[in-house]
């Protein structure tokens, strides 16, 4: 950081001062996200060998559950891919134009990003990424105002680094209330879910309210100003944000992919197969179902673009931001095999033993915050919300069970949590980054500092919020 740059900071006060301190340590000593994973892995390899497991029971478990996430991480690319493709739609792109001339000031312009953010986060998180993205590059080129563009960054963070979790795409909530994508093995301990016991508690939107509003707070406040405010211009960021024209037709064959027919026919068929599934089978279920879910905004995007060829453009751009997804979650995928499949001495696995240590606290409010604890910090190095369920969901679930927990509860308890290191591990950024065309170190002081107000907030909730719950059993459907 030059003297410059000191002095500047030197002028901050309360929150912004804060936010600036961390930003230059994290530009300066932050690793790429790909390294918590692989630092994670090798922490589990270590801690199954502790316990007294063979070396060949851990790496059976790492080579043979290397692949077992298979599905789930095409759905989670999915997810990311579907998000971007609608965001960057004509019709939602000329929406963020008119959005980004409402906020009259720089740092009510910081807040205003954060909730918009965080409001489209509950429908998709990776829409939310993109979007958010793209509000603030068209905030960022207004002549009018001077706001920070990594505050900004941050902002658009807030979806996925605050609440994504209580939203309609929670990995965790979506892949326990659908039978088809969860291990024999869980589905045993925990049944069927459905978003009535997850997302649409009261206590869960309540949750919701919460963080939207403590975010926002600290998001306006936060926001550099004065000789502090580095724009885009500054970090030596391109603004253009025009779309590239389509090629005309050269041959009669390409009819087809200029045509508006084709993706209008697809959208009326998928409309008339979701009205078929709401009128068929309870409404919870349908909006539960990650597969419907991705194919309606799939084929929302198609129908945004118009033509097939504009809507292939638009994916091929969007498939970048899958990357970090498709090569870590491999990764998770061996740490929870070997968390669930390396037998220690005494015949238990990890998960086993961290079963009984759960089950030994009780039930109640100190249940809830241990699990929450335990949650933020394996977040960490597995920051992903259902491939980290999917390590934890055994043992946590079956310790909630043995203690009378709420199920239900004891999933948001983990969606309330997962958040949290989302704000300190890059991983998820990704896709934003991509958008901003910044590094994670650009954000990460901004979005630590919003850690450091959601834990104690966060422990707080799933303490009060845990003790209005009762025990229901699980229900296994046929």
């Amino acid at each position: 950081m030059t003297s410059t740059q000191l002095k500047q900071d030197s002028t901050q006060k309360g929150l912004a001062r804060i936010a600036q301190g961390l930003a230059g340590w994290t530009q300066k000593w932050f690793p790429d996200a790909f390294v918590f994973a692989l630092g994670g892995l090798v922490l589990v390899a270590l801690a199954a060998l502790a316990i007294g497991a063979s070396p060949k029971a851990v790496a059976d478990s790492f080579g043979n559950g290397f692949w077992d996430l298979t599905a789930f991480t095409l759905q989670m690319a999915m997810v990311v891919l579907t998000g971007y493709v609608v965001a960057t739609s004509p019709l939602v792109a000329r929406i963020i134009d008119r959005l980004a001339q409402i906020p009259g000031t720089a740092r009510t312009a910081v807040s205003f990003v954060a909730v918009l953010a965080m409001a489209v986060s509950f429908l998709n998180w990776g829409l939310s990424l993109v979007f958010g993205g793209l509000l603030a590059r068209a905030i960022a080129r207004r002549k009018d105002l001077t706001a920070d563009y990594r505050a900004l960054g941050a902002a658009a963070f807030m979806g996925l680094g605050a609440v994504w979790a209580l939203g309609l795409s929670s990995s965790a909530a979506q892949l326990q209330a659908t039978k088809a994508s969860l291990p024999p093995a869980l589905l045993k301990i925990t049944g069927v879910l459905d978003f009535g016991a997850t997302i649409f508690t009261w206590q869960s939107l309540l949750t919701l309210a919460v963080l939207m509003v403590l975010t926002a707070f600290i998001a306006h406040f936060s926001a550099p100003q004065g000789g502090a405010v580095r724009t885009a211009a500054d970090l030596g960021v391109d603004l253009d944000d025009q779309p590239e024209e389509s090629e005309s037709r050269q041959r009669p064959g390409e009819w087809l992919e200029y045509s508006r027919i084709l993706p209008a026919l697809a959208g009326v068929l998928t409309l008339g197969w979701l009205v078929s599934q709401f009128l068929t089978l309870p409404a919870l279920s349908v909006v539960s179902s990650l597969n419907a879910y991705l194919l309606v905004f799939l084929v929302l995007g198609l129908v945004l673009h118009g033509t097939p060829r504009k809507f292939l453009q638009a994916v091929a751009k969007a498939v970048p931001a899958t990357a970090g997804i498709l090569v870590q979650y491999p990764l998770y995928a061996a740490m929870a095999a070997i968390l669930t499949k390396a037998p220690g001495s005494g015949g238990l696995t990890i998960s086993e033993h961290l079963a009984h240590f759960f089950t030994s606290i009780g039930g109640g409010g100190a249940f809830a915050v241990v699990i929450a604890v335990y949650t933020a910090l394996l977040g960490i190095f597995v920051p992903s919300g259902g491939g980290k369920w999917l390590v934890e969901a055994p043992y946590v679930m079956q310790s909630a069970t043995d203690v009378h927990m709420n199920l239900g509860w004891t999933v948001q308890v983990y969606n309330i949590a997962e958040a949290l290191p989302n704000l300190v591990n890059p991983f998820f950024m990704l896709p934003l980054l991509a958008v901003l065309k910044l590094r994670a170190r650009d954000l990460v002081g901004f979005t630590f500092l919003q850690f450091m107000f959601h834990l104690p907030v966060v422990l707080v909730l799933v303490w009060l919020l845990g003790m209005t719950f009762e025990f229901v059993p699980p229900v296994v459907p046929h």
